[in-house]
């Protein structure tokens, strides 16, 4: 049987973690792709190119794929290792980002200061008792730290005492704020018959339900034409009703249990990269790609969630449409097994791993890795290499659906906003123009982020999770994984690949320096584990 949820969270330090993240970040970034790094005896050396400073850090094991580091965090003065805070550490990175690029960023070290303040936030308000509301659901909501490789992964706008009473990470849940809105200002596609599913309040004849988060009500409260058709019957208040929604990891988008459902909300909010609001093309394109995608799957061994509809209003104000704008996405229960989050699966301050009890010992974790990758990574290869679909599979949008042991058994992919299509193998004529240029990537940008999606943030973290069980795994596991990539070496792209090629890995550091679009985010090369 599945073990029970974890009544507590490892412990976290939020300054350790954003050192980490933040070394992380530099070791991928900066110190690896100019070598200079040099790991040894229980600790990893890195010097700065350009700054000339040496720094290094802990391992908690010998390298494999990626570096665990653990504190202590030091810098080298003359002949002394000294302690480095995370906040030398940031104003480090940040000197040599500078002299890297030649450009400054007064942003980047409020951004690293709003993460730990959000961190230690978080960390104190989850120490609160609170329901348990299952282990999928505590998956979801387990990623207290967030991405390892990104420098402000908690970064979020706003004071905590905004947001804490939404956060996932707090176990929260939420009643959703409804909205009745009269038929002629609705904006709705897709099979709007799933809104009666949710739950919410009765509405008045002539008129249909829209839930808002309540955050993003508040935020839009202050638009004059909101303002107005409240005032005058366009827009009925409904107030909250007794519906409970949990979120998700994503902060914006909550399960609702008992509808089976899940509500992908406007935020206008920044967290981490960008600002988390539903874009008029984006609502477009997810009906698109829902017409076209889910059947697929099912010939892949697979499921994509599906989002069957979205609705908002038409009120004359873009700010308002896409605020307001919410689209459903199809629920866990019919999955097989327990589905679990990929990314709870692969967090070192998460107990999610260790607590199958397959992976008790190193023949049973190796078997489990095996099934694992077998699930996750064909249907991901296949859709892109025989359909010319982009899926998105990071850690956050990936389900493990797995046994009473803790085996996988199936695996959900999730997200139709991450999910593109190659451009000239789909006919995407009829749609609007921007919306088909949102829906499309160019073949070699669309294989590039498959293969960071897939190997870099998902499959290296997750090997590395079990190698950290069970060190002596790490020379089996990536051979082990390597297997299922073999069956598809007809395609150039996979014999590279199995060759060596160095991978591509997403520079959220220098994305985040650059204050660039997450879209036009670069890559460095990082070390590709299934080479032979």
């Amino acid at each position: 049987m599945l073990l029970s949820d974890p009544a507590t969270t490892p412990a976290i330090a939020a300054g350790d973690a954003t050192s980490t993240a933040l070394l992380n970040c530099l070791v991928r970034e900066v110190c690896a792709p100019e070598h200079q790094l040099w790991p040894g005896d229980g600790r990893l050396v890195m010097r700065l190119p350009r700054a000339g400073v040496v720094l290094r850090a802990g391992l908690a094991r010998p390298p494999a794929a990626t570096y665990r580091l653990e504190p202590p965090f030091e810098e080298q003065r003359e002949e002394e290792w000294v302690p480095a805070s995370w906040e030398r550490l940031a104003s480090l990175v940040a000197g040599e980002l500078e002299l890297a690029t030649g450009c400054p960023n007064p942003e980047f070290l409020t951004q690293v200061g709003d993460s730990n303040t959000a961190l230690a936030a978080i960390i104190a308000a989850r120490s609160a008792p609170r329901p348990e509301d299952g282990r999928y659901v505590a998956s979801e909501q387990s990623l207290v730290a967030g991405h390892r490789f990104h420098p402000s992964p908690k970064a979020r706008q706003g004071e905590p005492s905004d947001w804490l009473q939404y956060a996932p990470e707090t176990r929260a849940r939420l009643h959703p704020h409804w909205l009745a809105v009269r038929n002629d200002i609705v904006a709705e596609e897709g099979d709007t018959d799933a809104f009666t599913t949710l739950g919410g309040p009765a509405v008045p004849p002539g008129h249909k339900l829209l839930p808002v988060h309540p955050w993003q009500l508040s935020l839009l409260s202050d638009r004059p034409l909101l303002r107005h058709a409240l005032a005058n019957g366009l827009i009925i208040d409904l107030g909250p009703s007794e519906t409970e929604a949990l979120p998700t990891s994503s902060v914006r988008t909550v399960y609702l249990p008992d509808a089976d459902m899940f509500c992908k909300f406007s935020l206008d909010v920044r967290i981490t990269n960008c600002v988390r609001k539903n874009a008029w093309y984006e609502l477009a394109g997810t009906i698109a790609l829902n017409e076209l995608l889910p059947p697929l799957f099912t010939t892949l061994g697979a499921t994509l969630l599906s989002e069957p509809a979205y609705r908002s209003t038409t009120l004359a104000d873009q700010r308002l449409y896409e605020g307001l704008g919410v689209i459903l996405r199809q629920g866990v229960k019919a999955l097989p097994g327990t589905p679990l989050l990929a990314g709870a699966l692969a967090d070192p301050y998460s107990t999610f791993l260790t607590d199958l009890p397959v992976l008790a010992t190193p023949d049973g974790a190796l078997a489990w890795w095996d099934a694992y990758v077998a699930h996750v990574a064909p249907p991901v290869l296949r859709a892109y290499l025989d359909h010319g679909v982009v899926l998105e599979p990071h850690l956050q949008n990936v389900l493990i659906c797995v046994d009473g042991n803790g085996m996988p058994v199936h695996a959900a992919f999730r997200d139709l906003e991450g999910t593109k299509l190659t451009s000239g193998r789909w006919d995407l004529g009829a749609l609007p123009p921007r919306v088909a240029e949102a829906l499309t990537y160019a073949p070699d940008h669309g294989w590039n982020r498959v293969l960071y999606c897939l190997v870099v943030n998902h499959l290296m973290e997750v090997a590395a999770a079990v190698a950290d069980r069970h060190p002596c795994l790490d020379g089996a596991l990536w051979p082990t994984a390597r297997a299922h990539f073999v069956p598809y070496g007809a395609h150039p792209q996979i014999r590279a690949l199995l060759s060596g090629v160095p991978l591509p890995a997403k520079a959220n550091l220098r994305t985040r320096w650059a204050r660039t679009a997450d879209r036009t985010a670069t890559y460095v090369p990082t070390l590709n584990p299934l080479a032979p």
